[in-house]
């Protein structure tokens, strides 16, 4: 799951979550990608979800106590996790390593490659936990610009689509849509990050907003085990213009999608009209 999908999660959880207070959770794999904190079940256990955020691809759960205390839970899908309602009868299956019990509804963890995160950070600022004081920039907020883009990636030779899918850089923007992004800012993943002009950073940035929100809108992209909180599926991949289309016309100019492989993942493009 990247951005759109998480962003996606976070909106059907909201009104399902949101103001109710936790009755249990129940922890049966206690070591996913990181070790799941000790003593969490108890630590949530009677705390009320104040919200539900968002930063990169983690799920932010601001829990509060009855007194002035308030914490958050943090959650990441890892490569093949997702999380859905289940009714209270439903028996957990191989995978399902986190149950979250509130009133009236049961959330279940479910990630067959356990590359998840669930992490708590005390206190009122998620953003003091380490894993997300690391993290970049928002690509859907005003601080990603055309001038921003341009200034972070001066100096840079690694490939620009390699660089945007750096996290310490730039949040949230995966395989699938920096695939995407690019081939309708017209740019070549092979260009030297150094290389994209402030012309086509004012493209990209356009194109990478454009291409968030309209899979946000599609209900984000079901590949593998990307499914939705209600269970259903998310639809973008039907619409992508090269990613996936190795070998297919392009639905631009008369050139072939082509598939070449950068940091170890697939890159789809057009050569004939991405420079």
């Amino acid at each position: 799951p990247e951005l759109p999908e998480v962003e996606v999660c976070r909106r059907g959880l909201q009104p399902e979550l949101e103001g109710r207070r936790i009755e249990r959770a129940v922890v049966r794999f206690p070591r996913l990608r990181l070790p799941v904190p000790e003593g969490l079940p108890e630590l949530l256990a009677g705390r009320r979800i104040q919200a539900i955020h968002r930063r990169g691809k983690y799920l932010l759960f601001y829990c509060r106590d009855g007194g002035a205390g308030g914490g958050w839970l943090i959650l990441h899908l890892g490569m093949s996790g997702n999380l859905r309602f289940v009714s209270p009868q439903e028996a957990p299956g191989k995978h399902d390593h986190f149950d979250l019990q509130a009133e009236g509804a049961l959330l279940r963890f479910a990630d067959p490659r356990r590359f998840g995160v669930i992490a708590w950070q005390e206190g009122d600022d998620p953003l003091l936990h380490p894993l997300l004081a690391v993290l970049g920039v928002e690509p859907l907020t005003e601080e990603f610009t055309a001038d921003w883009l341009f200034a972070a990636t001066r100096g840079r030779a690694a490939p620009i689509k390699t660089v945007l899918m750096d996290g310490h850089l730039l949040v949230g923007v995966g395989n699938i849509y920096a695939s995407e992004s690019l081939f309708r800012a017209g740019v070549s993943p092979l260009r030297a990050a150094g290389r994209v002009g402030k012309e086509r950073c004012a493209r990209l940035v356009a194109a990478i907003r454009e291409t968030l929100s309209d899979a946000i809108a599609a209900g984000g992209s079901s590949i593998r085990d990307y499914v939705h909180s209600d269970g259903g599926a998310g639809c973008f991949q039907v619409s992508c213009a090269v990613y996936d289309r190795a070998g297919e016309p392009c639905r631009r100019c008369d050139g072939v999608v082509r598939q070449i492989r950068q940091g170890g993942r697939s890159t789809y493009y057009c050569p004939g009209c991405q420079h």
